[in-house]
């Protein structure tokens, strides 16, 4: 698997000339340049298009101009994220690097409004780098969410013989796996008196916890949705991480839009038409129960979360 390459070397490969087109000196700064994520992962800029002023074009392009809600840029992307103008933002556009356990990749690539390519464990061998979590990262299944951890803690001794566990199988997959190809990782033959099966059978063997790639190409709007979902607290860790670090290149990238989104959307909340007239009728003095609201006693508990968050 290709290794990262830095700005010095991209730069090698190319004829590298001016550019009319909007930058950002901010981004420009990290580009190629791999932020790390977990034990062996990372994210990395490789290529974008517009910046905060490739949204505020797209919308006067519909608005026209000189009104009082569009005159000062900063106003107007609160505007369009607040009121939910999405199409202004897809004038952005970002590809990353990114290097992820396969476990969460096929959580990612759930949102299918991405262009990927993804690394080919049938053309080429797998690197030996797995996924082992942090002891505080081992929990218990929770009793209340049936697709995630609880906040309970597992024992010292029970931490390590997970973790044991985990690396000790991780290690003796690749093993099989190299035996089955009868290759190492470089490609060389391991024996030269047996025959390997093909790369794309070998690979069936590995644990979910192994590293793949790609290239992941995303307009700035459906980006922030991928955002408002796997950075929310009840994400999945491994894949929060993920989108926290891409929350701070977004910082980089478009200030304006960054901080509308985490104004209005990443920090705000919606409320249903019955969780609106609770609080409502809150606001009038009256004294609201689950048992008087209308609502479920799920839809109860969620309203009280936002309310207090």
């Amino acid at each position: 698997m290709a290794t990262v390459q830095k700005i010095s070397e991209v730069n090698d490969q190319f004829d590298i000339k001016p550019t009319k087109r909007a930058t950002c000196d901010a981004l420009e700064e990290i580009l190629y340049e791999p932020i790390k994520v977990l034990d062996h992962g990372f994210i990395r800029v490789i290529d974008y298009m517009g910046d905060d002023s490739a949204i505020v074009q797209a919308a006067r392009v519909s608005y026209g101009r000189g009104t009082k809600q569009v005159n000062q840029d900063k106003g107007l992307i609160n505007y369009l994220m607040r009121h939910w103008h999405s199409t202004p933002f897809e004038m952005c556009e970002i590809k990353f690097h990114v290097k992820l356990p396969i476990f969460v990749a096929r959580q990612w690539i759930r949102h299918r409004t991405a262009n990927v390519n993804e690394y080919s464990a049938r053309y080429s061998i797998m690197d030996k780098e797995f996924y082992i979590p942090e002891p505080a990262q081992l929990a218990p299944q929770s009793k209340q969410n049936h697709q995630g951890r609880s906040d309970l803690t597992l024992t010292a001794e029970e931490s390590a013989r997970v973790l044991h566990l985990l690396k000790s199988d991780s290690e003796q997959v690749y093993d099989h796996y190299e035996e089955m190809m009868n290759a190492d990782a470089a490609g060389n033959v391991i024996n030269e008196s047996k025959t390997g099966i093909a790369r794309e059978l070998a690979r069936m063997n590995l644990t979910l916890n192994y590293y793949t790639q790609w290239y992941w190409k995303i307009d700035l709007h459906n980006l922030m949705h991928f955002l408002m979902l796997r950075a929310d607290p009840h994400a999945q860790y491994e894949i929060r991480v993920y989108a926290d670090a891409m929350i701070e290149v977004m910082k980089k990238w478009v200030p304006f839009a960054s901080d509308a989104f985490e104004e209005h959307r990443l920090h705000g909340a919606r409320l249903s038409r019955s969780g609106l007239g609770v609080v409502k009728r809150m606001l009038a003095g009256e004294t609201i129960s689950q048992e008087n609201s209308g609502m479920t006693k799920r839809e109860w508990d969620e309203l009280q979360i936002t309310l207090k968050s």
